[in-house]
């Protein structure tokens, strides 16, 4: 998110440069063409959030993460299922004591049976033992160590929906950004190209009054430079508008090169009071969910730990041929010399194992115990942070609309100096510094009332996502 609002504040800032634009002349009549990619598409500001939230790659994202929780969160109850495995063994080795040599395998229980003939000394002379088995173990009970595993992962999965709230809300806020710097800077355009446009008419009209013999040339040449000032504003704001149809589109996750914003903005939602908009926060805001959340994770995994010192009961079955060809201690050497294992077994049994102690399971029981204390901290950090992030939010707002209403004002005394400055300079009385300075003090209001209409814009939308208006 950082990236794009860091997109959002310099196209902001590029827009404020178009009042301050002085450059060498350059043509006359329409302002150059910018090599930038022309949008191909309009949007309301409800349509592109929309469209953020189907395309946009994080949110994407993070709702894979969550789908990934979700399939991290069955593994646990996969202990449910039997287990089924066979294995094929043959070995060459010695015997001493023991006839049909194999290897217990991991996932496959063989009772051992068979012995040699005992001996006090033993040989290194090999002899040949084959294994072939197919068995089944199933989970009986398990004194709930599934059921706290799997609480765990589940409480996994609920910090990752609340963190892709977060994610959401996030990137909802950077399309309004996005969306309303379009708007901002299309007013600038408006207002360089309608500046541009009266300081044309006053050059004409002092080119007409020099070539008349009525006023001196250097009101020509001095409103030929300001009509090249002018000229250079109008560029640059079209260049600023460029820059923030791009970022609108890079917020939304379109392909396309630039997206426009639709003409009229949308009304913003009544603000609730301070008092209110705080409880809205702690109550809504995904983040401190997200905290919280957290919270519970340690505390199921503590407990998940803490269980795995409890009993387990399983049943098992096992068919297995097996053959040695050592010399038992009776009876007589099996077909094929141990090379096949035709000797058929089969057997069914309930295993109860019970860890009684374990010193890696009790280090990470108390290292899961300290990690529930980090998340209690984290929690009082995030209650704090929300309450911070409305109030500035809220205080934010509250200087925009004090400050758009002066600008509106300072707009209308503008244009009532320039309205009195171009009288002047029609009759005569007044020269082409005094219609300049009246343009510029318009057209810099102008500006700054469009750049004051983006603030308040994005504070409102800011303050919306202190409070998760849009969950």
């Amino acid at each position: 998110m950082a990236c794009a609002r860091c997109l959002v504040l310099s196209t902001a800032a590029g827009l404020a440069i178009a009042r301050t634009a002085y450059a060498e002349p350059i043509a006359q009549g329409e302002p150059p063409s910018i090599d930038a990619p022309a949008p191909t598409r309009t949007m309301a500001l409800g349509e592109a959030v929309a469209y953020a939230r189907a395309h946009q790659p994080a949110i994407r994202a993070a709702m894979a993460r969550v789908e990934e929780r979700l399939a991290q969160a069955k593994v646990p109850s996969g202990r449910w299922m039997p287990t089924v495995a066979l294995t094929g063994q043959a070995f060459a080795g010695t015997t001493n004591n023991t006839t049909a040599l194999y290897v217990q395998p991991n996932f496959l229980d063989v009772p051992r049976i068979g012995a040699t003939a005992a001996t006090r000394t033993g040989t290194f002379s090999p002899s040949p033992s084959t294994l072939v088995g197919a068995g089944i173990t199933q989970e009986v009970f398990d004194f709930g160590r599934i059921g706290a595993r799997r609480a765990a992962a589940d409480a996994a999965v609920e910090v990752e929906r609340h963190h892709a709230d977060a994610v959401r809300l996030d990137r909802d806020l950077s399309v309004e950004e996005a969306y309303f710097s379009v708007l901002a800077a299309r007013a600038v355009v408006k207002a360089s190209d309608d500046a541009y446009e009266r300081s044309r008419v006053h050059r004409d009209f002092a080119r007409r009054g020099v070539e008349s013999g009525l006023r001196s040339p250097i009101e020509l040449t001095r409103a030929e430079a300001d009509l090249a000032r002018f000229d250079v504003g109008r560029v640059r704001a079209r260049g600023g508008l460029a820059v923030a149809q791009s970022v609108l589109a890079a917020a939304i996750g379109a392909p396309d090169p630039a997206v426009d914003a639709a003409a009229t903005p949308p009304s913003a939602a009544e603000m609730p009071a301070l008092g209110e908009a705080v409880a809205l926060a702690q109550r809504r805001d995904p983040r401190l969910a997200e905290t919280i959340a957290r919270l519970h994770e340690a505390e199921e995994h503590t407990r998940a730990v803490g269980a795995e010192l409890r009993p387990d009961l399983s049943l098992t079955a096992t068919l297995s041929g097996r053959a040695g060809g050592a010399s038992p201690s009776s009876g007589a050497v099996a077909d094929g010399g141990g090379w096949i294992p035709d000797v058929p077994n089969w057997d069914a049994g309930v295993l109860l194992s019970w860890p009684l102690f374990d010193g890696t399971i009790a280090a990470r029981r108390d290292a899961a115990r300290s990690a529930e204390r980090v998340a209690h901290e984290e929690i009082d950090a995030a209650l704090l942070q929300d309450v911070a992030d409305v109030r500035q939010s809220y205080v934010a707002v509250q200087i925009a609309r004090s400050a758009l209403i002066a600008l509106e004002r300072t707009v209308v005394a503008a244009r009532a100096n320039y309205e009195q400055a171009d009288a002047r300079f029609r009759a005569g009385i007044g020269n082409a510094v005094e219609v300049a300075d009246a343009e510029a003090v318009r057209t810099d209001a102008d500006i700054q009332l469009a750049l004051g209409q983006f603030e308040l814009a994005r504070a409102r939308a800011a303050f919306g996502r202190s409070i998760a208006e849009t969950l």
